[in-house]
């Protein structure tokens, strides 16, 4: 079995944010999936995702310092710079993050440690609405 649709996140603001809800949301398929694996891509350059403490919000603000740290912003040092002085930075952090992660399922759901959840990585101050697409692969409930 195979499933693919995209998912429109609202705008949210710079940082990284819990998406997991809206992902199990956006995917009642998933119910039916016995053993499977599901293919997140966001179909952007500015914005990532990674997998990570679900718990803690200091985390996903300890993860935001850090970024604005390694890529700072305003260093005169950037060629592209024609959307703004968080643009390019913001390319950078996604690279350094990635665009996709490929989650397991079992038993209907995601697969997911304790502790885990998707995050959304906004790395531009006024980035927008962000599409994902969702492609779940795997057999169905055992009978």
């Amino acid at each position: 079995m195979w499933h693919s649709t995209d998912l429109l996140l609202r705008p949210y603001p710079r940082g990284f944010h819990l998406i997991t809800r809206e992902v199990v949301s956006a995917l009642p398929e998933l119910s039916g999936v016995r053993v499977g694996l599901l293919h997140v891509f966001i179909r952007h350059t500015s914005a990532s995702l990674t997998l990570s403490e679900n718990a803690s919000p200091e985390v996903r603000r300890d993860f935001e310092r850090y970024f604005n740290g390694a890529v700072p912003e305003n260093t005169g040092g950037y060629e592209h710079t024609l959307e703004g002085s968080d643009d390019m930075p913001a390319h950078i952090k996604a690279a350094l993050l990635g665009s996709s992660l490929t989650l397991p399922v079992s038993g209907g759901q995601l697969h997911l440690g304790t502790w885990q959840g998707i995050y959304l990585c906004e790395h531009r101050n006024r980035g927008g609405a962000r599409t994902l697409t969702l492609t779940l692969t795997g057999e169905g409930q055992a009978p």
